[in-house]
């Protein structure tokens, strides 16, 4: 007797299938090849679940939900893709010479053979749904995707040829035309999912005299991917306005777009996509808003526990102000993200006026500006205080009348929170004051101002211990009494982990200034930033270069690192 008709004996037994539905299974099996569990479970005459919890009874052999595991690399890499698909089974672990591998069908000795002669491990079978086994293949085993030079393999340059000159009619309709083209549409497809696979935060596509280039702005270091022929320039740009829905015909003013991207397991990807019209063409720039990747946990943003506590007790206090400085890219909206967070319970109100809004957040009002419509960020605040708020977010205070009613708000019982473009925290009191906004006002008014960088991290992969020279250390900051034997820094030898970089991920650069009694008195007395920063210092705030050579010391990033994104004290 086949396991397959010992399978239907003892589930028509147990009653889980009746002989009729047995009958109708093995009859489809004859055409499809498909075992006998698989069959039954597509024609929905079992479940999955209970199709599992059946065999492992009947086997004595431990039944898992992949949904609950997580799966390394280096685990996954035990068994070729095509063998677990073949096979339908994965690697769970392993311990000692016995390695423990998911199976639909635990007594297949082929798949046990195959994954003893591949791995030299000795098989110890657990059960899985199928469906949750081919999920998960699907999710850890990385997808064939072209390279560049199969999507350009046969391009032929006299198929684009485009007339220079006036956009008329005809030459947007062949341009339309030429966009949808199959090695545009494929080199477009490259390009953002490199990108994502990549970890990258941005893409640049640049046209130049003679060329195209395109630049992926990794760990927030630009590094060149391609260039294209240079007859794709306007089918490119026009493939991506046309995902974008901007207009194709408009190539003399900038444009802004979104592209949605779907990935398949229920993931997607936005594209915030700009368009700017340069001397040679229309530059692209594309930044990857990936919500899985948000991370909300301030403990693992980079926050050294001080000043952490300190920013949770400032975003908890019942009204004020908190505000958050940093140049474009510097993680200002992850944070705002990640106190909102913190902040959002059933019993507050907040809003948020934000452009653009980036990512979407459950349980907050969430408001994207509209210029064009006279919908900005002061007309946002001033319906937010009809909307009865607790916590109000203001994407940017860009100018005195935005930053008057976020100051108003902040004095009549609200908490907001907000983003200005400043060097560090101190710079931060003379940019408002430059706005308009009296001294007083600002004392009264803000609770603490946070400035931060991100600077590159070691990758852990290849992470080794570094010798830096004590001279250069103190010339970047470190006082001689720091260079204890706690101090251990660390570099990145460079791996395939981290593309031979030594840098993978990043880390954050926290300034955190208190606004305490003293520092108010100061600005009241129109003392400079520079005052205002000894004196914060000397109340115990850690500037960013200080939260780098730390972070140095903690063997998390590099002396380059931190000169590259810090300015000396």
């Amino acid at each position: 007797m086949s396991n397959d008709e010992r399978l239907g004996e003892l589930l028509v037994r147990e009653r889980l299938v009746s002989l009729n539905e047995l009958r109708q299974a093995q009859e489809l099996q004859k055409s499809t090849g498909a075992n006998l569990g698989t069959t039954l479970t597509k024609l929905g005459h079992i479940s999955d679940n209970d199709l599992t919890d059946f065999l492992a009874t009947q086997y004595n052999i431990p039944a898992i939900d992949l949904a609950e595991y997580t799966l390394d690399a280096e685990m996954i890499e035990l068994i070729p893709q095509e063998v677990a698909l073949r096979h339908k089974i994965l690697p769970i672990s392993r311990a000692g010479t016995s390695l423990v591998v998911a199976m639909v069908d635990p007594t297949n000795l082929h798949a046990i053979d195959d994954v003893k002669f591949l791995t030299g491990y000795n098989v110890e079978p657990v059960i899985a749904s199928e469906a949750s086994i081919e999920k998960a293949i699907e999710q850890h085993y990385a997808s064939p995707l072209d390279s560049y030079e199969d999507v350009m393999d046969g391009f032929d340059d006299s198929e684009f040829e485009f007339a220079e000159g006036d956009d008329d009619d005809e030459n947007i309709l062949e341009l339309e035309k030429l966009s949808e083209d199959a090695p545009v549409v494929r080199l477009v497809n490259l390009i953002l999912v490199n990108a994502i696979k990549k970890g990258s935060s941005d893409i640049h596509i640049e046209c130049y005299e003679k060329n195209i280039r395109v630049r992926y702005r990794v760990d927030g270091v630009l590094h060149e991917e391609m260039r294209p022929p240079y007859k794709l320039k306007n089918a490119l740009i026009s493939r991506l306005k046309i995902m974008s829905r901007l207009d194709i015909a408009e190539r003399r003013l900038p444009q802004d777009g979104r592209i949605k991207l779907k990935l398949g397991k229920g993931r997607e990807m936005d594209f915030r996509v700009s368009v700017l019209p340069t001397l040679f063409g229309e530059k692209v720039v594309l930044r990857l808003l990936d919500k899985s990747n948000l991370q909300l946990d301030m403990t693992k943003l980079g926050f050294d526990s001080v000043p952490l506590q300190d920013f949770k007790s400032a975003i908890h206090l019942p009204y004020g102000m908190v505000l958050v400085t940093g140049p474009t890219g510097s993680g200002k909206t992850t944070t705002l993200y990640s106190a909102l967070s913190e902040l959002n319970r059933i019993d507050v109100n907040i809003s948020t006026a934000e452009d653009p809004v980036e990512f979407n957040l459950e349980g907050i009002n969430q408001v994207q500006m509209h210029e064009d419509i006279g919908l900005n960020f002061a007309a946002s605040l001033r319906s937010f205080l009809r909307q009865d708020p607790d916590i109000i977010m203001v994407g940017e205070i860009r100018d005195f009348e935005t930053a008057e009613i976020a100051i108003k708000a902040a004095l009549t019982g609200h908490m907001v929170l907000s983003t200005l473009h400043t060097n560090d925290a101190p710079s931060t009191v003379s940019r408002m004051l430059n706005m308009g906004v009296e001294p007083f006002l600002v004392t009264a008014s803000v609770n603490l101002i946070l400035a931060q960088r991100l600077g590159r991290r070691i990758c852990k992969e290849c992470a080794k211990p570094s010798e830096i020279p004590k001279e250069a250390l103190i010339e970047a900051g470190l006082k001689p009494e720091q260079l204890t034997d706690a101090f251990r820094p660390m570099e990145g030898a460079g791996c395939d982990a981290c593309s031979d970089t030594g840098f993978k991920g990043r880390v954050a650069l926290y300034e955190v200034m208190v606004f305490h009694d003293e520092l108010k008195e100061m600005v009241l007395q129109g003392c400079s930033t520079a005052e205002l920063k000894s004196e914060a210092i000397r109340l115990g705030m850690q500037t960013l270069r200080m939260s780098g050579l730390r972070k140095i010391g903690e063997g998390v990033t590099t002396l380059s690192e931190v000169v590259r994104v810090t300015a000396a004290d």
